[in-house]
């Protein structure tokens, strides 16, 4: 008989990706089976072992019932195959989260289980509208509810409700809204009291609508305010004018679609996310490395070495043998990137071209070389690195070193546009990218008339021009950076 696993009760917070606590984060990477809901971002999936198992049972706008015991049973049945199970929820699994069912089900089972708390939405939701729980002369306590009614019918005590001071934060209650206006205003709550009702807390698409008890419903009505949402009432709600910050990011509400390998889309998809913006992730070319190990002897006959991409520096930095076989040669760098990724290994670049391209590189390489000198450039396959036409020019000897092979991802057209419905701009950090694109979706161009496209660069740009797809952002410097801030 198999041994009994174990399940990880875990909250991954509310939207915005990087509220995942470091201890959630080890429980994913650990899990041979993740179980998750609707409300996370799914970019936190991103951490699970390749073959991880992975099972949505998401409740939608709904109570739980039949849909929580199917949780209850998937839970147990995983663990008792002998597999480590995180069941990963937004926000915080005991704050409204039903966690507790959930480890009563395994407690009954048998079955091993640890509690890793989340970020609840009732206090990170407001922060991130602009709104604190508590301020001092504002409001010194806040009272969390849950917005739904209970099984039998039953319902708050809106009497004693009525006469708290604190903020009062109701979750998951827009369905109920009029009922808990009216019930409070009916207790003795003052009508002119502030409120708001934050809709997609943490995201790109967060929306917060402003009122008092009086008039909000009757606005959320004309707003068509829908759920997720969490509704926050009191003096405090004041304050978001001065305090809102999510909203001002540089990338609020923009929905940007990385298509970067899949390595590297995490660094990208971050950035994007710090900004405000929602970055989703999907591939269109893969990195695969073509190096066994760098031979030491043929180092010793060139006095320069070219890095004209992160990846080759990845590639070669992890199967050289030993860093001393290139103490003698001179380092040439494309790039704030590949400079940086050569100094985590402790490797200061000579020089570095300001035009991020391979040819302004070799251009460079001319400073601080001799006539007749060896000059080796660590690239990849499809580089336009033209090793016979820099040594037609130059009076010197150049050889490449494919360190790693792009290869094309190609999806199926439905994918690609069903992935589009939900993005706004669509990101190009190569040609590679753009011909994987373009072939998935059998070269319609009239199917993503409606997006917009950024490029890394002119030679990107080239590319997509060629298929027939607007530059709407290029990058003025050619990286990662430079293509944000063209965006913003």
């Amino acid at each position: 008989m198999n041994k009994k696993g174990k399940v990880y009760i875990m909250g991954a917070g509310p939207g915005d990706a990087e509220l995942l606590t470091l201890k959630g984060k080890r429980a994913i990477e650990e899990a041979d089976c993740i179980v998750h809901d609707r409300l996370i971002n799914p970019r936190i999936l991103n951490y699970a072992k390749k073959n991880a198992e992975m099972i949505y049972l998401g409740k939608g706008n709904t109570e739980g019932g039949v849909i929580q015991d199917e949780i209850n049973r998937t839970l147990v049945e995983k663990a008792l195959e002998g597999k480590i199970v995180a069941r990963v929820k937004g926000g915080d699994p005991f704050v409204f989260g039903r966690g507790g069912e959930e480890i009563q089900a395994l407690y009954e089972n048998g079955i091993s289980f640890e509690e890793i708390p989340g970020i609840t939405s009732s206090i990170s939701v407001p922060a991130y509208a602009g709104i604190p729980v508590t301020h001092r002369g504002v409001a010194k306590s806040f009272h969390v509810f849950t917005g739904h009614t209970m099984a039998d019918g039953s319902w708050h005590n809106f009497e004693a409700i009525a006469k708290l001071e604190g903020t009062l934060v109701f979750l998951m209650g827009i369905k109920n809204l009029p009922i808990i206006v009216e019930d409070l205003i009916t207790n003795g709550k003052d009508p002119k009291t502030p409120i708001a009702i934050i809709e997609k807390g943490a995201t790109a698409d967060q929306r917060v609508t402003t009122g008092t008890l009086e008039n909000i419903v009757q606005i959320s009505k004309e707003k068509k305010v829908l759920p997720p949402a969490i509704t926050i009432i009191g003096e405090v709600v004041n304050l978001r004018d001065n305090f809102k910050w999510f909203e001002n990011s540089k990338l609020f509400g923009k929905k940007v679609l990385v298509t970067r390998d899949r390595r590297q889309a995490g660094e990208f998809s971050d950035k994007i996310e710090k900004m405000g913006g929602f970055a989703e992730e999907l591939p269109f070319i893969e990195i695969e490395s073509t190096l066994d190990k760098i031979d030491k002897q043929l180092l010793k006959e060139y006095s320069v070495l070219l890095f004209n991409s992160p990846n080759g520096v990845r590639e070669f930095m992890e199967k050289i043998e030993d860093i001393r076989d290139i103490a003698h040669l001179k380092i040439g760098a494309v790039g704030s990137k590949t400079r940086e990724l050569l100094e985590n290994y402790k490797i200061k670049a000579d020089f570095i071209p300001q035009e991020y391209l391979v040819e302004k590189l070799v251009e460079e390489t001319m400073k601080h070389t001799t006539t007749g000198d060896k000059i080796l450039i660590v690239t990849s396959d499809i580089s336009p690195c033209d090793t016979d036409k820099f040594n037609s020019i130059y009076d010197r000897h150049f050889d490449k070193l494919v360190a790693y092979k792009t290869k094309k991802i190609i999806r199926e057209k439905e994918e690609v546009l069903e992935t589009l419905k939900n993005i706004e701009i669509v990101t190009f950090l190569s040609s590679s990218t753009v011909d994987a694109f373009m072939e998935s979706i059998n070269f319609d161009t009239e199917a993503v008339k409606n997006i917009k496209f950024a490029s890394i660069g002119p030679v990107t740009s080239e590319t997509m021009r060629k298929y027939g797809l607007t530059v709407d952002f290029e990058a003025k410097i050619y990286d990662v950076n430079g293509i944000i801030e063209a965006i913003k």
